[in-house]
């Protein structure tokens, strides 16, 4: 019988463990529905409540950021997707669509901030980025 606390040897011309495959298609753009309404809720909050932004330039209700953040993720996904025709590269056609958002959320807090200085009462959200800049034009 053999030694219970002896180990069997290990055979040497054992091949290594398999890496795992990571060639597989993986593409950044265009992102995909559940990443486009995480960017509308992540709007929705940064526009709704307590932040740097709404510091400044105050803060929406809640129905006024959902519907800005619908309409700055859908413009700004517009632009990048036009981009998308003249480069092949994801990862800037990505930065578009970020640089867009962005620009886009400030244009909107500014044109509502704005409103409000003037003294409308019926502060509501631009129709698009151009009436944002519009509003912004007047100074």
């Amino acid at each position: 019988m053999s030694d219970p606390e002896t180990k069997p040897e290990q055979d040497s011309t054992l091949a290594p463990p398999q890496q795992p495959n990571f060639t597989g298609n993986y593409s950044i753009w265009p992102p995909k529905q559940r990443t486009r309404d995480a960017v509308k809720n992540r709007l929705i909050e940064t526009l709704s409540t307590p932040s740097v932004l709404t510091k400044r330039y105050g803060t929406m209700s809640a129905d006024e950021a959902s519907a800005a953040a619908i309409q700055i993720e859908d413009e700004a996904f517009s632009v990048a997707n036009a981009s998308s025709s003249t480069s092949n590269d994801n990862v800037t056609i990505l930065e578009v669509y970020s640089k867009e958002i962005s620009k886009r959320m400030i244009e909107t807090v500014k044109a509502k901030s704005r409103l409000a200085d003037d003294g409308n009462t019926s502060v509501g959200t631009p129709s698009s980025a151009a009436d944002a800049v519009a509003v912004l034009s007047l100074d």
